[in-house]
């Protein structure tokens, strides 16, 4: 904090700065208390030279889960490492793999090899700087990704010891290509998986059968690594460590480094003049409130970073904020932006800039999340709520590094969730973290991999137990529909396309749309086929790289969509109406005499029919865009539950109103299921009817939108009780009369949020969650 002001004196005057309409916005005010250091010994087996150069950058004695970590990965124990920002995980694995890898250089024999796998190609690169840093006499650590020369490629082949890269150069270059990386994987000793949190939904199962397919391999060239996962703190990382990687895990918790006081305020913006859809009353929006919060901290000479979660949303944040800060005599220099896209010297003139001072504020996006290394942050202000708690800590916990005090700032965006836990802090303080989803028996994921696998080697029979329960069953599936070929000794890949461009690993199915400049054909990206028409419809706002473009055509036959440089100062939200199919029933609980809750397999026939235009400053409604496209089918999970229409009647529903509550009902869940199944609304989609076909009941569907299910609608189903609980409170603690986007209202709603009941929603949870 900057001299003499502590975080309450500083938050007081935040709210004195914002005046009379600010008087009231942070609802909650949390006191998170210091944790001091404990402190352990160097491992007696940690290579001298190795430990002296991290004297040198710093580290004179490891924190106690450094130690801890170090030693059971060196003594050949698979481990994850689960502890908060800052903590210092990497030096967990480093010290046993750069160990390794100095002893070898020692005894003058060729050395073993690290494998290293970042989500973001930015935080390998990072890595790969800090340990170069170190200046040790063994090979440079390198950087394998797409931007690596096939001449590149060919050294770190045949020289890289330590070579850091992601999951998708894994999946798409070196184990289909696996013999000229023989070498390699034979000496594999280590492979380190950072950042494991961030594998979920469909990703995370892709980077399960990666993971499972480099097991295999390694295996075949008589390669045993051990696995090191770093994680930001989570529910049970044994649990979710063990299905990324199909081994047991040992799990290391208990977080070693010192943090100083933190005092968290949960912050709702106030309400606005502005009237969204049907007349309801608005917030002012998390963007807006987050920028002008930045510039008072700015004015205050407070160090602070703001996360954003686009990066438009970033630029936008930035902007507003140099804008309010000069209007107030400020200097707007002092307030920048950071995301993905920048160059590296640029990330680094800001990071130094941030550092040293010269620099106040920066509006990022996750990019700073996953690996900035900043220390010396007064304050964090996060634009909405990140999606997890786990996002939540390893955000707010940039600021106060070091054991200095700190502040952190949650904005509240206009949505059930966000509302919500505001207004209930006890979600969010005192609580831990929760569990990553995903599933690595997703048959839809699943199928592309065994035909890699394949493809790579045959498969034999000993090998279905690395792909799970379900893969006998899918490979023979694969055989019968020609996918692969069996014969006595196994199964064969004999076709001629590449296998693994059957699977798009950060993709959600179809064939990928690419995203054409349309005045230069320059092409700017790819948007997934099974999302497209949601994604780059015509009229929609699309971003990349900061740089906003208006999609002029999509030809989904031709898997083209033509985009424009322009930024209209809105941003768009797909329409989609839908019908749900049960096609199984796996799962069913009775809750009372009246309600049903169940989960199983769906069949979602969905179309966007338009668009909404919402102002990105105000969050005011624009207008709303009509469109015509083909209908999509996805084969995926849901859980849904149903009511009798004696229920109906003890909810004092006639015929006319069901349609309102239960519509009303299912656009709060979705809003509130992200809470408890690590997941955005946008990973979402649902259906309600008064009296659906299947099940000849009022029914509320809740879907995964994915190919196969995510694992969310499942966690829905295990954490249903508590789930619809919290939808129903976030209904009944909103202010508003008829019902708002803090509570019933969706921007994605193909009905245009008709019918929408507020009231007949909380009756209707009220009768669900009646005990029997």
């Amino acid at each position: 904090m900057p001299r003499s002001r502590t975080a309450e004196e500083i938050l007081r005057r935040l709210v004195f700065l914002g005046g009379p309409t600010r008087a009231e916005a942070a609802v909650h005010v949390e006191q998170i208390e210091a944790r001091e250091a404990s402190y352990a010994d160097w491992p007696r087996w940690a290579d001298p030279l190795l430990v002296e150069r991290l004297r040198a950058a710093g580290v004179e004695r490891p924190w106690s889960h450094q130690t801890e970590a170090a030693e059971l990965l060196h003594a050949g124990t698979h481990t994850v490492l689960a502890t908060g920002t800052a903590s210092g995980k990497s030096a967990g694995y480093l010290l046993p793999a750069l160990s390794g890898l100095l002893a070898d250089a020692a005894g003058g024999k060729r050395s073993g090899t690290v494998l290293y796998l970042a989500p973001t190609k930015a935080l390998a690169a990072d890595q790969a700087r800090r340990l170069r840093e170190l200046d040790l006499p063994i090979p440079p650590a390198v950087c394998l990704d797409g931007d690596t020369s096939g001449e590149e490629r060919r050294w770190i082949r045949e020289n890289g010891a330590f070579v850091l890269s992601n999951p998708d150069m894994l999946h798409y270059s070196v184990l289909p290509d696996h013999r000229r990386w023989s070498s390699f994987l034979r000496r594999l000793t280590y492979v380190v998986i950072d950042e494991c949190h961030g594998y979920r939904g469909v990703f995370g199962a892709h980077v399960a059968s990666v993971i499972r397919r480099l097991r295999r391999l390694c295996a075949h060239y008589g390669a045993e690594p051990v696995f090191a996962l770093a994680s930001a703190t989570t529910a049970d990382p044994e649990a979710t460590a063990a299905r990324l990687t199909g081994l047991q895990v040992a799990a290391v918790t208990e977080d070693g480094s010192p943090h100083g006081r933190l005092l968290f305020a949960l912050w709702e913006p106030p309400l606005t003049d502005a009237r969204g859809e049907r007349g309801a009353p608005t917030r002012r929006t998390a963007v807006a409130e987050t920028a002008t919060l930045l510039a008072d901290l700015a004015g205050e000479q407070v160090r602070t970073v703001a996360f954003v979660r686009s990066r438009r949303g970033a630029e936008l944040v930035s902007v507003m904020a140099r804008e309010d800060l000069a209007r107030s005599g400020g200097r707007g220099e002092q307030i920048a932006a950071y995301r993905a896209g920048y160059l590296r010297e640029d990330r680094r003139a800001l990071e130094a800039a941030l550092q040293s001072g010269r620099l106040t504020a920066v509006a990022a996006t996750n990019a700073l999340e996953l690996g900035m290394d900043i220390a010396g942050l007064d304050a964090v202000v996060l634009a909405g709520y990140p999606g997890t708690r786990a996002s939540l800590w390893q955000q707010a916990g940039r600021a106060g590094r070091g054991g200095q005090e700190a502040l952190a700032v949650l904005v509240a965006r206009d949505d059930p969730l966000d509302t919500y836990l505001v207004h209930h802090p006890e979600a969010l303080f005192g609580k831990p973290v929760e569990a990553t989803v995903f599933d690595p028996g997703n048959p839809y994921v699943l199928w592309g991999h065994l035909c890699a696998a394949a493809s790579e080697l045959p498969l034999r029979e000993k090998d279905m137990d690395l792909f799970g329960p379900g893969a006998s069953a899918l490979v023979e599936e694969l055989a019968k529909s020609g996918w692969l070929r069996k014969r006595a000794d196994g199964w064969f890949w004999t076709r001629p396309e590449r296998a693994a461009d059957l699977s798009d690993l950060r993709g959600m199915g179809g064939e990928p749309i690419r995203i054409i400049e349309a005045d230069t054909g320059r092409l700017l990206g790819m948007a997934d086929g099974g999302s497209a028409a949601g994604a780059v419809h015509p009229g929609a706002v699309y971003l990349h790289q900061g740089e906003t473009y208006l999609v002029r055509e999509l030809d989904l036959d031709g898997a083209i969509a033509l985009v424009e440089a322009k930024d209209p100062g809105y941003a768009t939200y797909a329409r989609e109406v839908a019908q749900v199919r049960i096609e199984r029933e796996d799962r069913s609980e009775q809750w009372n005499s009246h309600c049903r809750v169940a989960y199983g397999t769906v069949a979602v026939t969905s179309q966007v029919v338009g668009y909404l235009k919402r102002d990105s400053r105000t969050g005011q409604v624009l207008g709303e865009e009509p469109l015509d496209l083909p209908e999509h089918t996805l084969t995926t999970k849901a859980v849904w539950w149903t009511v009798t229409p004696a229920g109906l009647e003890d909810a004092l529903l006639a015929a006319p109103d069901v349609p309102g509550a239960a519509h009303a009902a299912e656009h709060a869940s979705i809003g509130l299921l992200p809470l408890f199944a690590d997941c955005d609304r946008w990973d979402l989609g649902g259906l309600s009817a008064a009296e659906h076909p299947d099940t000849a009941l009022a029914t509320v569907f809740v879907h995964d939108g994915l190919p196969g299910g995510a694992g969310f609608a499942e966690r829905g189903f295990a954490k249903a009780r508590d789930w619809l609980t919290a939808t129903l409170d976030a209904i009944r603690a909103c202010e508003c009369r008829t019902g708002c986007p803090s509570c019933v209202q969706s921007p994605k709603c193909g009905n245009g949020n008709e019918p929408l009941d507020k009231t007949g929603a909380i009756r209707l949870l009220e009768v669900l969650l009646k005990p029997s």
